[in-house]
């Protein structure tokens, strides 16, 4: 029974990292019609550049205090002013193609320009672990699991109770009748674009230590952090959050109680599985966009 809760915590916490980057997908797919084939690499490059602030002697949390800001300028504002505005008017696919490019294109990159080795990364909480009620528990899962936790319900607060938040969720359900009451729409939209990158660099620091910098590392984070968003609703935040938990939980279970060889082909299972008998996600509804 111990076992069984070790890995249920574990798998939460686990699925909490998932649930970050996946909140990215539904928040700039609600505001702005974006489908960031990309956030995997969105990932990858803040665990590089805290590794490289970190390699300059910052302690790590001013690191991750640094790439947060640029992660803001270049991966927030920078992807929207770039890639996003001129494209948006053509259509959802040209956007997904210039996506798909901007992965290929971060992953070819940082392999060239720094190396395709995988490199340790240090872990924001200690090494070790504790017994709580007989369940021997990790202090890193505990730490993953208040901060990720933490991050959400953070998040849901600011979008459900303040009026820059109210104005967001107003833009997302729809951007022309947010605008005819005086919401600067680009400016809500910007935020949003902002807020994923930060959720980004958030995933980076949690994820890291186990994955590791690899240029490759954000093509699981990113198929994973998809299938999430899918699973739960891709048009609903709470549903980014039980989609990544879902899917830690299932993969911890599959990997001890079956086989480690099949715990990575959990989430493709889930998927279909949501896909075939509930195609907008399990807290997600039917709604119709234009394109």
């Amino acid at each position: 029974m111990s076992e069984f809760v070790q890995l249920i915590v574990s798998g939460i916490a686990t699925g909490s990292i998932y649930a970050l980057a996946a909140l990215g997908f539904t928040l700039l797919w609600q505001a702005a019609g974006v489908i960031n084939f990309a956030q995997g690499e969105f990932v990858m490059l803040p665990a590089f550049g805290m590794l490289i602030c970190v390699s300059f002697g910052m302690p790590l949390w001013l690191a991750f205090l640094v790439t947060c800001a640029v992660a803001m300028l270049v991966l927030g504002w920078g992807f929207k002013v770039a890639i996003v505005d001129p494209l948006i008017r053509h259509g959802v696919i040209p956007l997904v193609i210039a996506t798909l490019g901007l992965s290929i294109a971060a992953k070819s990159t940082v392999r060239a320009g720094y190396s395709a080795l995988a490199f340790p990364f240090a872990s924001p909480f200690p090494e070790g672990q504790f017994a709580l009620a007989g369940v021997t528990l990790s202090y890193a899962d505990v730490g993953t699991l208040v901060l990720a936790g933490g991050i959400v319900v953070a998040l849901q607060a600011f979008l459900n109770r303040t009026v820059t938040g109210r104005a967001m969720q107003a833009v997302a359900q729809n951007a022309d009748a947010a605008r005819v009451l005086g919401i600067d729409v680009k400016r809500m939209v910007l935020y949003v674009f902002l807020i994923n990158a930060v959720l980004a660099v958030v995933t980076a620091l949690l994820v890291t230590p186990t994955y590791l910098a690899k240029f490759d590392m954000g093509d699981a984070i990113g198929q994973k952090a998809f299938f999430a968003a899918i699973i739960g609703g891709f048009n609903q935040t709470r549903g980014a959050l039980l989609g990544g938990v879902l899917i830690g939980v299932l993969e911890n279970l599959v990997g001890f109680y079956v086989s480690p060889e099949y715990k990575e082909g959990v989430a493709l299972v889930l998927f279909l599985f949501v896909i075939l008998f509930k195609p907008e996600g399990l807290l997600g509804r039917s709604e119709e966009r234009k394109v």
